[in-house]
């Protein structure tokens, strides 16, 4: 065998051997990925889920649940899960109080409403005490959730309010004719195409719009005041129902929080130190859990990268 032919096998040699490195270590990485997941479904598993039925607990407790992020049929916080959480949590009968864990900038209107009138029948048929307590952000949708409670209390920094209601667009008409672009829209219903991006803004569907709006916040407004009563100080000149929002101290003088207090602050003046606080949580699939955590936490490092001040853009960016 020559010298050249010694080289090429020794070369070829070294590139099977380079080759073979790379796939072992693709392979422990694919491992380690399904190690992972493995893992967290054997979690779910086998670690029962707290607030699991009706009577898990022996000894005495408040139940905690939880309103975090965009109330909507297809995020964590919808109506389905909330009702069927508050329904485990009311029937506890170890259960001294149910409190509204709320961290929410708000969401679907429908989504809100259902949830409400679900803990007024709750409430209808149960005496215990329902608190709600706001975290960071307790506005628009979720705040109309938080008024059917007893009593709300949210952390002086809290943001709070924004009773109201929107809906945005934008107008793209002139763009499209200054860079020579048609719109070319069929319907078979004069307002098919309502308030059209592409085309002008017609008065009739403005105002028709506007109708559609008052009237779910009037809603709103209507289910604000049935739960916090001769509670609200003077909405009309203080524009409690204009969609501004207040920080927690400035909503206990405006009477739309009761108290300044954490959920173990509240605990700990009504029931106790030694009162255990328990979550109860939706009942879901490990599958379901592990993609609502990957979900969320893709979320909260969106939300840091271009959050302007994380409480006030949560509100103006729901």
């Amino acid at each position: 065998m020559t010298y050249d032919e010694e080289h090429a096998l020794a070369q070829v040699a070294q590139e099977a051997i380079t080759e073979l490195r790379r796939r072992r270590r693709w392979k422990i990485f694919f491992r380690l990925i399904w190690l992972l997941i493995f893992i967290a479904i054997a979690v779910r598993l086998f670690v029962p889920n707290k607030g699991e039925d009706a009577s898990p607990f022996a000894n005495a407790h408040v139940a905690v649940v939880e309103i975090d992020g965009v109330i909507s049929a297809g995020m964590e916080a919808n109506a389905e899960d909330i009702n069927e959480v508050l329904d485990r949590a009311f029937a506890a009968v170890d259960a001294k109080a149910v409190v509204l864990d709320i961290n929410s900038p708000g969401g679907s209107p429908v989504q809100s409403g259902q949830v409400y009138r679900h803990i007024q029948a709750l409430k209808a048929d149960n005496d215990k005490p329902l608190y709600a307590v706001i975290n960071d952000v307790g506005a628009s949708g979720a705040y109309y959730i938080a008024a059917v409670a007893d009593e709300i209390y949210a952390d002086p920094a809290s943001i709070v309010g924004s009773i109201g209601v929107i809906s945005q667009s934008i107008g793209v008409q002139d763009l499209l004719d200054n860079i020579g672009v048609e719109s070319r829209t069929f319907t078979s219903g004069e307002h098919k195409d309502f308030l059209s991006p592409a085309a002008p803004l017609k008065s009739d569907e403005v105002a028709h719009m506007n109708q559609v709006l008052n009237d779910v916040h009037q809603q709103f407004i209507d289910a604000v005041e049935a739960g916090r009563g001769d509670r609200l100080v003077d909405p009309e000149s203080n524009q409690l129902f204009s969609g501004l929002f207040w920080s927690g101290a400035q909503a206990e003088e405006l009477g739309l929080v009761d108290g300044l207090a954490s959920l173990r602050e509240l605990v700990d003046e009504r029931y106790g130190q030694e009162m255990p606080v328990v979550v109860y949580s939706p009942d879901l699939t490990p599958w379901q859990q592990l993609t609502r955590d990957l979900k969320s936490s893709v979320t909260q490092q969106i939300n840091t990268l271009f959050g302007k001040g994380e409480q006030i853009n949560a509100v103006l960016t729901k």
